[in-house]
């Protein structure tokens, strides 16, 4: 019988091995600290500023056309719960000018005196343009994103933050109550305030602007 033949690796090779692997492995932490530098550094001043200024991200007024104030006038008077619009205009620099006011898609028994909850979006109600939705507080009261004195959120507030509209208002008497992105409350005076538009009776029938709502009450 011929001599063993030693298979394997000898220390040679395992030595050598050993090298690659170590080089393998400094490379790869080298070019994962690269890309956590990379990830550290700051984005470039002009994605930042065209990310903090995007139109009506920071809106500083809302105009109304005349259209739009006749429709928010005739509403308040015609309603004893809570209406809703889709404003529909465009953005200015930072300014959001609202040409027209269309009605949202609402369901008359989701219309109360306290609240009122859209059926669907403005977009799929059929109103492209659409910068922001307006309702109303048919008493005048409560016309607040945040409670006076205060920087806690209102209900108001809280439904403005889930939408992606650049401003939401509420129509109180003669004047819009408005919120931008920047969450600076504001206010437009639709009116002088001795002329201020009379609010409906507390109970007005119906509930839209068809007739067919029989209940005392104005709902279904």
């Amino acid at each position: 019988m011929g001599p063993a033949i030693e298979t394997g690796i000898g220390k040679d090779g395992r030595m050598q091995v050993r090298r690659t692997w170590i080089l393998t492995t400094r490379s790869v932490m080298a070019v994962a600290g690269l890309m956590v530098l990379l990830a550290l550094q700051p984005e470039p001043a002009g994605l930042t500023e065209v990310a903090s200024n995007r139109a009506g991200s920071h809106a500083r007024a809302l105009i109304l056309s005349d259209q739009a104030r006749r429709y928010l006038a005739l509403e308040y008077r015609s309603y004893s719960t809570e209406f809703m619009g889709c404003m529909i205009g465009e953005i200015h620099g930072n300014a959001v000018i609202v040409r027209r006011i269309a009605p949202a898609d609402v369901e008359p028994g989701h219309s109360t005196a306290t609240q009122v909850v859209p059926h669907q979006t403005c977009e799929d109600a059929g109103w492209a343009g659409t910068v922001g939705v307006i309702h109303s507080h048919p008493d005048g009261q409560r016309c607040w994103y945040y409670f006076p004195g205060t920087r806690v959120a209102s209900s108001d507030a809280h439904s403005f933050a889930r939408q992606a509209y650049p401003v939401d208002a509420i129509m109180c008497g003669n004047r819009v109550v408005w919120l931008s992105r920047d969450m600076e409350q504001q206010q437009v005076q639709l009116s002088d305030p001795d002329g201020q538009p009379a609010a409906p009776p507390p109970h007005q029938r119906g509930n839209r602007v068809h007739a067919g709502a029989a209940a005392a009450e104005g709902q279904d």
